[in-house]
């Protein structure tokens, strides 16, 4: 287990002081925040801002804590990568990224904000889906294998997102991270794909 100040830890800390900063200051959080009419003024910059703030405790609290308990495995990975940075890369790349489909499909919604990690969040998770098909996730205290957990979260994704269900909560982000963490490993590594099929077929529930 990786210990000390690792650059997941680096991470949740930076994300934790900018989130409370912003909920005592609203400046500082519409400043930050992914916002579809500023953008198109040019500050692009909220393509990545807007995953270090949060919209209340519990919401940061889930993805900060997911994080730490996968992000660290997973940045063991990538420390060969960009002289040790490839991890700090991956993550905030993964924001990005997962922020990319929702602006398309509400680029004409100047109204339209969001916020959060769990685009980036579900990037890490599903790189330790790829490293580990058929390791134990706890959902809810609820022992269940990570494959199993990763094909159920993508299939409600699609099914929220066709239904309109949970309108406040960015799905597109999420599958868009969840598809980008599984990836992108494998373009900087593509023996992880054959590693994985050779996991996933030798299942331990049969």
């Amino acid at each position: 287990m990786i210990t000390g100040l690792t650059h997941t830890v680096l991470i949740i800390l930076i994300t934790i002081g900018i989130s409370m900063v912003a909920w005592q200051q609203r400046n500082v959080m519409n400043r930050l925040i992914f916002n579809i009419s500023a953008i198109k003024h040019g500050q692009y910059d909220r393509f990545l801002t807007h995953g270090f703030i949060h919209n209340d405790g519990m919401h940061l609290f889930f993805n900060m804590f997911t994080l730490y308990f996968f992000g660290r495995n997973v940045e063991f990975f990538f420390r060969g990568y960009l002289s040790g940075m490839g991890f700090v890369l991956f993550y905030c790349s993964a924001i990005i990224i997962a922020a990319i489909p929702s602006y398309l499909h509400n680029r004409n919604l100047n109204s339209y904000r969001s916020l959060g990690a769990s685009g980036a969040v579900n990037a890490v998770l599903f790189s330790a889906v790829l490293f580990n098909p058929w390791g134990i996730l706890y959902l809810y205290f609820i022992p269940i294998p990570a494959i199993i957990f990763a094909t159920i979260y993508l299939c409600y994704s699609f099914y929220a997102i066709r239904s309109g269900r949970s309108p406040l909560i960015d799905h597109r982000a999420h599958i868009a991270g969840a598809v980008y963490g599984f990836l992108f490993p494998m373009i900087l590594e593509p023996s992880l794909g054959t590693a994985f099929f050779y996991k996933f077929l030798n299942t331990p529930l049969f």
